[in-house]
């Protein structure tokens, strides 16, 4: 009893690696500083534990991270933010 084999069907594959560049939300808005007094913004980039998101996480970009780390550390040194929890 031999089988009669189908041929083998290709799944299409999409590009995933391409996709369209997306703006931080600070390049969005256009901020130049990240104000460490500004408190609900930085705790959406903590997490429960007070340790910061990465880059990949948070969806910032290089220099808005970088201005992101300077506020936190600010915040807490004012005592504004925890250190951790």
């Amino acid at each position: 009893m031999a089988f009669k084999k189908k041929p083998m069907q290709r799944k299409k594959r999409f590009n995933t690696g391409i996709r369209e560049q997306s703006q931080c939300r600070f390049c969005r808005e256009k901020i130049d500083y990240v104000d460490y007094k500004d408190i609900p913004t930085l705790s959406k980039l903590l997490t429960n534990r007070g340790k910061i998101f990465s880059r990949k996480r948070s969806g910032n970009c290089a220099s808005c991270q970088r201005k992101v780390k300077f506020a936190i550390k600010r915040a807490r040194y004012m005592s504004l933010l925890p250190y951790s929890l």
